[in-house]
């Protein structure tokens, strides 16, 4: 008799999410899906808005990573005014973004991924928190909760506040960086700098314990694709766009971001909300690609800093001919945290940082604007039309999570093949199952927390839908 196990909803992650599982008549997995069940509905509210209005819209989309969307959304509407940004004003955005980059890739190795990796996917479900993790971990807790801090803190420092600053405009920042405020970020670099490096070390003294998730936790060929600068280097604000298949060859070695519509192709299937871009020359699902730390980390020819680019090359010497495993997403992300602290040294140091033209000023000078960035979870695009009136008439958003949505779904199958057997439903399995999806750090909804109200059901039902056993955490 045939089975389909729901995991509802998924865990740990930021938004809301289920997995369904199909057993055969043998208890043996058919097939497995990773379903969002929320629509946000931000491309078609946004019609008819001043094109002016975006940035500070667009962030509202996301509470863990707003600055993504303001960075993509002004650079888009940087194109629509046809002006170019003064430098320190880029340089401060960068600045913010790899804030971002760092506070949100803490949050997920430490507060969701981390109870897995520290306490054990098969420990019991009522310790795999941060609690426990606090507890039994209190050094990696405390650093893991100081760096996110440090990261928001510096936002708050450049745009007034942690959450949804309003700071990055159209045609560049809202205000200059002064001398206290810059000595503010520089004195807490050192600190986090410290921190990132023991993450660094805790990571690779645990990944050994993990021998069978790495080899199928997304383990599979696929694209990769992410920004790269003129030298091939990691690049998170800027550049072309970049894609290498499974065996490290350059399929696009750089793509305008103008010109992704060429190459990249959307998709929605009737069991997600959320949609899944593919690569066109390849078809879908053939051309499925993976974005993020573990992609931006394989295209990249260094990083272009002393401590990250001494971590890469232990990431690139992990596997060859690239790092495929999904599992190691984990690495990348502290690698880009390490990336992130001394970028951010780098460019605060830079001799016209505290010069006062940071924006330009123009009207609607161009009816189409595409603006691209680096999302925390990968390539983030936004593409805008307006009318003569410079009112948004249409805007096309493909967010990062979006673009790794055909490699999830293809890891929860992965996963669930390798681990589950019906029809008793061990919570180790479950956890699995939920894992792979946090080691790809989806933001569906952020900023959605109840706390005390997160139960998870299981249910098993036979081939007529009527519940054979039901499974409760909570």
């Amino acid at each position: 008799m045939t089975q389909t196990i729901v995991i509802d909803p998924v865990t740990r992650i930021e938004g809301h999410a289920k997995i369904s599982i199909q057993l055969d008549e043998h208890g043996f997995v058919h097939d497995a899906q990773f379903h969002v069940t929320q629509v946000r509905g931000f491309e078609k509210f946004c019609e008819g808005r001043p094109f002016y209005e975006m940035p500070a819209l667009m962030a509202r989309i996301c509470g863990i990573c707003p600055v993504s969307h303001l960075v993509a959304s002004s650079k888009a509407c940087d194109a629509i005014m046809a002006v170019r940004i003064p430098p320190v004003a880029e340089n401060l955005r960068r600045v913010m973004n790899l804030a971002q980059i760092m506070q949100s890739h803490a949050l997920n190795a430490v507060h969701l991924a981390g109870p897995d990796l520290a306490l054990g996917m098969d420990a019991p479900p009522e310790q795999r928190n941060l609690f426990t993790l606090a507890e039994k971990h209190p050094g990696l807790a405390r650093d893991g909760i100081r760096l996110r801090s440090i990261g928001q803190k510096i936002i708050e420092i450049l745009g007034g506040k942690r959450v949804h600053p309003g700071w990055i405009v159209p045609g560049g920042v809202a205000t200059p960086l002064s001398a206290a405020q810059r000595d503010q970020i520089l004195a807490m670099l050192p600190e986090a700098l410290v921190m990132a490096q023991r993450l660094v070390d805790w990571f690779k003294g645990v990944m050994h314990d993990f021998e069978e998730e790495e080899r199928v936790f997304g383990n599979f060929p696929t694209l990769f694709m992410g920004l790269v600068d003129d030298e091939g280097n990691l690049e998170h604000y800027d550049g072309d766009l970049k894609l290498i298949d499974f065996h490290g060859k350059t399929v696009l070695p750089a793509l305008p971001v103008e010109k992704y519509g060429e190459y990249i192709g959307e998709a929605a299937g009737p069991w997600s909300y959320l949609k899944s871009p593919y690569y066109k020359p390849k078809g879908n699902p053939g051309g499925i690609y993976r974005v993020g730390p573990l992609a931006r980390l394989n295209i990249a020819e260094a990083c272009g800093t002393r401590w990250a680019d001494q971590e890469h090359a232990v990431f690139e010497d992990m596997d060859d001919p690239l790092v495929s495993s999904s599992f190691h997403y984990h690495y990348a992300r502290l690698i880009e945290i390490l990336f992130s602290i001394e970028r951010i040294g780098q460019l605060l140091e830079h001799p016209d940082i505290l010069d006062k033209h940071v924006r330009a000023y123009a009207s609607a000078n161009a009816r189409r604007g595409i603006g691209v960035s680096e999302a925390p979870r990968g390539t983030l695009i936004h593409d805008y039309e307006v009318g003569e009136n410079g009112l948004i008439r249409s805007a096309n958003l493909i967010i990062a999570t979006g673009n790794n949505n055909l490699a999830m779904n293809q890891a929860v199958l992965q996963v669930a093949k390798r681990f589950v057997r019906g029809p008793d439903v061990a919570d180790g399995m479950l956890n699995r199952v939920e894992a792979v999806i946090r080691a790809f750090d989806p933001c569906l909804s952020c900023s959605t927390h109840a706390v005390g109200q997160m139960p998870i059901e299981v249910s098993i039902l036979d081939a007529n839908g009527q519940s054979v056993r039901v499974v409760g955490r909570g």
